[in-house]
């Protein structure tokens, strides 16, 4: 599990309280979330019959065509097994809670995807994925499947140096542009190429409110007094780089997005897409409080929004709080992301 704060919340008898959750076992409500999900859209997903934690496009991998696999640990829900489905991802591969999946998942998936022209492995950079990824693309060279690895990078509270950052809810325009080049039967090279350019092009900002718990354990992942925020916290409880007091949806929106633009450096007539995506307990009505300020800044900045995205789409179980990504578009990335896909979580 990726570093977070071990201070848990008493109650009056010393212990840390239980959280609330409708699930069965702890233990086996992925497998069991997976299972729901198939049930639910049998036209679009079903699970490899060599892993169940692989989750398979019906209509995605075709002789000739780069395979896309995507995935994670659970938890981020809609990410991954969300964007599966035609024109998006060929397959996603999902590990426990916050936890890496294996290498054998991982290598599955990739044998469900490789359609003889080559795999992509795209996944958020956290050293448990990279391990278990590079073993799998190691596994599958050995069976003649051609594996290129693109980890997103788009986190820019989590260190200064692109190459070095967590790959977060930007993910969501990331895995679309390369899915978008794979489904137009671009070579590998041109599908690597662009996955690059989409990650390099992408920044996301967040904020917490309020921590989850994992369904096996039930206790609150971090403590977080009741007026405090803390921006650029990860998708797993990781640091972020400031806690303060609770401000106004204006001033958290700020705060956010001049991190994201000192990072990106736009252009006063550039054009963006944008995404203001829940954490998990993070309602609608908020979401769009902070999307109406972020137009309003974006205007201002002479900068034009191509598309905005509100929602759940990379979420922290139920971690209250937000966060915003903006992917700077040219004529070229504007094309991938208005390419057609039919996905459990997005269709275009």
């Amino acid at each position: 599990m990726a570093e977070a704060r071990s201070k848990l919340k008493r109650d009056d008898g010393g212990a840390a309280m239980q959280t609330k959750k409708i699930i069965n076992d702890g233990n086996e409500a992925v497998d069991e979330m997976l299972e729901g999900l198939v049930c639910a859209h049998p036209d679009l997903l079903r699970r490899s019959d060599r892993n169940p934690r692989a989750i398979v496009a019906v209509n995605g991998p075709r002789p000739g065509k780069v395979g896309l696999v995507i995935g994670g640990g659970s938890g981020h829900e809609p990410t991954f097994s969300g964007f599966v489905g035609k024109g998006l991802a060929d397959a996603a591969v999902i590990g426990d809670v916050f936890t890496s999946p294996t290498p054998d998942m991982v290598l599955d998936c990739a044998r469900e995807a490789s359609g003889g022209a080559g795999v992509l492995f795209m996944y958020g950079h956290y050293q448990g994925d990279v391990l278990n990824f590079d073993m799998a693309a190691d596994l599958a060279a050995e069976e003649g499947i051609t594996v290129r690895t693109i980890v997103s990078t788009d986190d820019v509270a989590s260190a200064p140096i692109r190459e070095t950052r967590r790959g977060v809810a930007g993910n969501f325009f990331i895995f679309k542009a390369a899915g978008a080049a794979c489904d137009q039967m671009k070579s590998l090279d041109e599908c690597e190429r662009i996955a690059r350019k989409a990650n390099t092009a992408t920044a996301t900002m967040g904020v917490a409110l309020g921590p989850c718990s994992l369904p096996a354990i039930r206790k609150p992942n971090f403590d977080i007094g009741p007026d405090e925020i803390e921006i650029g916290m990860g998708i797993h409880g990781e640091l972020g780089v400031e806690r303060g007091t609770l401000k106004s949806a204006d001033e958290i929106t700020d705060r956010m997005l001049d991190a994201i633009l000192a990072d990106m450096k736009p252009a006063r007539d550039a054009q963006v897409s944008v995404l203001v995506n829940s954490l998990g307990a993070t309602p609608l009505m908020e979401l769009y409080i902070m999307n109406r300020r972020l137009s309003a800044r974006l205007k201002d900045a002479g900068i034009s929004v191509h598309k905005t995205h509100v929602g759940h789409y990379c979420t922290s179980l139920e971690m209250a709080g937000a966060s915003i990504t903006l992917i700077q578009l040219d004529e070229e990335l504007r094309g991938l992301l208005d390419h057609p896909c039919d996905t459990a979580s997005l269709r275009v």
